[in-house]
């Protein structure tokens, strides 16, 4: 096998790769094996060098964002307890920069399902309406466009096992194949409209948007709001305010966060889903947990900016999808 050394400091590949950001990419040998667009891909990791298929280096360092500066999006994190650990056990994880259509695709399909079931529906689309490629003795689709989508059945894409989801991807892929929905051209759009835009797609809310707007298009402040997130929001940062609204959490993740709110989001739910259920899982569930105490460095001066506004209505995507609440969610219910 023939491979091209790539420098890649502060990267975890398998990390990256594990973080409910992409869905298609399978372990195999010693690396990974995907596609990144239309082309196959190869990817293993050796200490701060990554070894890939030959002719995809700068595909792989643009896609992997080997160029954003890690260490100062971290230092710009909160000074906080639970933001602090989330750093720590992130180290190395990376926002993937993701083709659009296939980003926008697969998070309408995620609503209300684990990662494992989202992986399934990526794989049986690519397997079914997808084109083939080859890579290092290993077979591999790609995620097909969304014409050829557009053309498929709502039973077609039942089969795939999206559900009523199948209906929103057949709409939005028409969409989208007509170029009344220019994903490329929403790129220099403000988020504020660029949310809307995506909202007015069938099968995106708040929270679907903000994951196109975070992994399609680089929009490094966008901060969804899955189950896994709401829960730490509420017990970390707000564990005696019983009555915090959705709308409330928008608001302060918005402002807390800062500028790279969406690297911050990534690492506690990457750091919630793992670390923290594992300790979790570890204790009797019969036994009542003590209250959680309160992050408080910096939350006095949000909360005195913004209580006026706490049941404001979000300018854009005022129609919030159901599921955002629910007991489950796209990478929620794990």
């Amino acid at each position: 096998m023939k491979l091209v050394e790539i420098p890649a400091l502060d990267f975890d590949l398998a990390m990256s790769l594990d973080s409910g950001q992409v869905f298609h990419w399978q372990k195999t040998d010693n690396g990974f094996v995907g596609t990144i667009g239309d082309e196959p891909v190869y990817a293993e990791q050796s200490g701060e060098l990554l070894r890939v298929s030959q002719g995809r280096t700068e595909l792989v360092r643009h896609y992997f964002a080997l160029d954003h500066p890690l260490a100062e999006i971290c230092a710009s994190f909160p000074n906080d307890a639970i933001m602090s650990a989330a750093r720590r056990f992130c180290r190395g994880l990376r926002i993937i920069r993701q083709p659009k259509w296939e980003c926008l695709a697969t998070f309408i399909c995620s609503s209300m399902k684990q990662l494992a079931h989202i992986r399934q529906i990526s794989l049986a689309l690519r397997n079914r309406f997808g084109d083939q490629r080859h890579v290092e003795n290993h077979v591999v689709y790609t995620f097909p466009p969304a014409q050829r989508i557009g053309q498929a059945s709502e039973s077609e894409l039942r089969e795939c096992a999206l559900g009523y989801r199948a209906k929103n991807l057949l709409a939005t892929a028409r969409l989208v194949s007509s170029g009344e929905a220019n994903l490329e051209g929403w790129y220099a759009l403000s988020d504020v409209d660029l949310r809307a835009r995506l909202c007015w797609l069938p099968g995106v809310g708040v929270k679907v948007a903000n994951c196109m707007m975070l992994f399609g298009y680089e929009r490094l402040r966008s901060f969804p709001i899955d189950v896994w997130i709401e829960r730490v929001l509420r017990e970390k940062y707000f564990p005696r305010k019983k009555k915090m609204t959705a709308q409330g959490l928008r608001e302060f993740s918005e402002t807390y966060f800062g500028e790279h709110g969406g690297y911050a989001q990534q690492y506690l739910f990457h750091h919630a889903r793992t670390a923290l259920r594992k300790s979790a899982a570890a204790r009797d569930s019969s036994t009542p947990k003590a209250p959680a105490r309160p992050v408080t460095a910096g939350l006095s001066e949000f909360g005195a900016r913004n209580e006026k506004r706490r049941d404001a209505r979000m300018a854009s995507c005022s129609q919030e999808q159901p599921e955002t609440l629910e007991p489950k969610s796209f990478r929620g219910s794990e």
